[in-house]
């Protein structure tokens, strides 16, 4: 093969090779943040679209459609179509052209991969930005959408006004300057002396193509956000798709990378042919010399770039082993459980930014591991946020119970896990958002159970009927709950009830009946006797606590502190009376003035039927379901249910029926100092006790 044609040969084959060796190494980097927009439509995969989209964005970082200070603009018409797309990118001002063009390489890769069959979506680097849509996009000053980050270190307190003073004036300065940078480049930075013996970094920067008043209105409307995702802090940034700020107390841009911007180019004289030579061998070795400098010149970068992607290849998997690390550090052997556990990963700034900063305004509630909050991601979606305390010491094994449990388990009257985060300390678990809280703040209330009529209450019985049957039987794994209470059983706006809260379930295998543990973890009123004096639990430990919860619908009141006229006593006691005298009516709500009676009344009975003290006496979920949807299921009689008082487990605990929100965790002094190995079969470890 002649020398040019295997330069040519090697020059076309570089892609090729680059997108193998990027395949074969895993994923490129993650973006700072991304958006995958939906206004615009879809295309679909392996279309005409798909592949000229692909050809676009290979060809965008060319010299073509550059204008040589890291913007870079190009557009592609669809055959036979008037259809057109379109892309830009823009890197930081600073950023030297090999990275420039490095940094968009990686962006086109990642992006419709993040972004599957969206047909507009931008991403942000560090030191790039790529977008692409079918809506034409040079010349267009967009706002959004838009995301920040801050600098977690806070400035002090003392001398955070006069940090803010400071900061306002170099914003301002280098927003002029940066809108004025002409069609080129809009690019500025500067530094200043804040009073705190610290210097302030800062840069602006928006794209060319939009005019000088619609950059210097872009980075007025940025700065606006400083109140909210910066104030008070060392460092923060505003990204929206025409604009950017950035500050810091330390310099993060190199002065000396920032090309200056050129004069106009001289006048360059037309280039005169030589004149033919008549020295035909001078001018054969002449032409022999140039083909083989030609292939030293194409060749050998080639191969320097080959090394290059090869040590940024072995350079994520460093990267992407220390992501995995992480995570098997909470979620141990099991990690691989979850499926594909980065689909289901946030990034804990998206959630920070979803929940305003985790503020008392959007917080739910408070429980044993931490607090819950109501969020919306900027796709609109509202979120559940279950944030576990740091200082939690089961925190680490509830999560991990709860992301490999509720990731596989999908039924619709199971709350919907949506994902996680896993970021330093901190322990996220994101679920669907059920507007009407849990069924406690409902039944318990006296004017808000009012509203409740049976029919309502039936639907919620029913509901967590199928979902306990679902965990027990229908799943591909069995799973106990072994905390089902009122405060676990969500509502969302159809009135239909979610059982959540898995962090206290056991994973039984497909034949397994019972399960034992030294560590007894549940609420008072709602445990099984078994469970609570031995440490013994099966599927028959949950439908002890449905029958607690059936009777609590029927009646409107807790379990431990059921009000009969003037007297106090516990709801099964009192249940357990009036069937024995023939007077169960007593236990009706007296809300309740229109439902079924006979419907009530069976489903007192199948109440104290599941809380009966022989486990062998109470029925399965799958008897239940048959009990409540069919009159021609005849109901065995109820044998006495099971009772606790003067009964003691441990050395310190009384299992007499106290409060029904109060959680307990027990075991030996044992237990304290050191670790048990759970059985084979369960998901999480024993460990040490502590209270919730």
């Amino acid at each position: 093969m002649p020398a040019m044609d295997s330069s040519r040969f090697l020059f076309c084959l570089f892609p090729i090779l680059f997108l193998m060796i990027n395949q074969a190494l895993g994923q490129v980097p993650g973006f700072l943040y991304h958006f995958c927009i939906n206004e615009n439509g879809n295309y679909t995969t392996n279309s005409t679209y798909q592949t000229n989209l692909n050809r676009l964005l290979s060809s965008l970082p060319s010299n073509e459609n550059g204008n040589g200070y890291g913007f870079y603009n190009a557009s592609y018409r669809l055959n036979s179509s008037n259809e057109h797309i379109y892309a830009i990118g823009l890197c930081r001002g600073d950023a030297k052209v090999e990275n420039c063009r490095s940094c968009l390489n990686d962006s086109r890769y990642a992006l419709p991969q993040l972004c599957p069959n969206k047909k507009e979506a931008i991403g942000w680097y560090d030191n790039c930005m790529l977008r692409y849509s079918n809506s034409s996009l040079y010349g267009v000053m967009e706002t959004s959408p838009s995301f920040y980050k801050r600098n977690n270190n806070n400035i002090s307190s003392s001398g955070q006004d006069g940090f803010n003073q400071e900061l306002n004036k170099l914003l301002d300065s280098i927003r002029s300057e940066a809108a004025a940078g002409g069609s080129l480049r809009k690019f500025a930075f500067r530094n200043t002396s804040a009073p705190t013996f610290q210097r302030i970094f800062a840069f602006s920067q928006c794209t060319p193509d939009i005019s000088e008043q619609e950059c210097s209105d872009c980075l007025v409307a940025a700065f606006g956000y400083i109140p909210k995702c910066c104030d008070g802090k060392e460092g923060g940034r505003v990204y929206r798709p025409s604009c950017y700020f950035r500050f810091e107390v330390y310099r993060f841009i190199d002065p000396t990378t920032v090309t200056q911007l050129p004069s106009p180019p001289p006048i360059t004289p037309p280039i005169q042919s030589p004149p033919p030579s008549t020295n035909t061998t001078n001018t054969s070795q002449g032409s022999k010399g140039g083909k083989s400098r030609t292939v030293i010149i194409i060749v050998v970068p080639i191969i320097a770039s080959l090394v290059l992607v090869m040590f940024m290849g072995i350079c994520l998997r460093v990267w992407k082993a220390k992501k995995k690390l992480q995570s098997n550090l909470i979620l141990g052997e099991d990690a691989d459980e979850i499926g594909n556990a980065e689909s289901l990963q946030f990034n804990f700034d998206t959630i920070r930014i979803a929940t305003d900063d985790f503020s008392e305004a959007n917080k739910l509630g408070q429980g044993g591991f931490g607090s819950v909050y109501k969020g919306r991601l900027l796709n609109g979606q509202d979120i559940a946020v279950k944030r576990l305390s740091i200082n939690s010491g089961q925190g680490d094994l509830e999560f991990k119970n709860e992301v490999l449990l509720v990731a596989k388990l999908q039924h619709r009257n199971l709350v919907r896990l949506l994902g996680f985060c896993l970021e330093g300390v901190e322990r996220l678990l994101i679920y669907e958002f059920v507007p009407n809280a849990s069924l406690d703040r409902i039944i318990f209330d006296p004017i808000k159970r009012a509203q409740l009529d049976w029919d309502r209450r039936y639907k919620i019985i029913v509901g967590i009927t199928r979902g306990l049957i679902y965990l027990h039987e229908d799943s591909r794994l069995r799973i106990i709950h072994r905390d089902l209470k009122a405060s676990n059983i969500l509502i969302d706006e159809e009135m239909t009830p979610k059982i959540s809260d898995f962090g206290m379930a056991k994973l039984f295998v497909v034949d397994q009946t019972q399960g034992n543990t030294s560590r007894i973890v549940g609420t008072y009123g709602y445990m099984a006797p078994e469970y609570a004096m031995h440490g013994h639990f099966s599927v028959k430990s949950d439908v002890y606590s449905f029958g607690v919860l059936i009777l609590e619908m029927v009646s409107g009141q807790k379990n431990n502190s059921f009000h009969h006229g003037e007297n106090v006593e516990d709801l099964l006691s009192f249940a357990w009376k009036c069937w024995r005298e023939g007077t169960a009516s007593n236990l009706i709500d007296p809300a309740l003035t229109n439902g079924s009676r006979n419907e009530i009344m069976r489903c007192i009975h199948i109440g104290l039927l599941c809380v009966q003290e022989n486990i062998a006496d109470r029925p399965t979920m799958n008897v239940i379901v048959l009990m409540l949807n069919s009159y021609s299921v005849t109901l065995p009689v109820p044998s006495q249910p099971a009772f606790f008082r003067d009964s003691n487990v441990g050395s310190d605990m009384s299992l007499g029926w106290k409060n029904s929100s109060e959680v307990i965790t027990t075991g030996s002094d044992q237990s304290k100092s050191s670790s048990i190995k759970a059985s084979e079969n369960e998901v999480s470890l024993i460990t040490e006790v502590y209270p919730r």
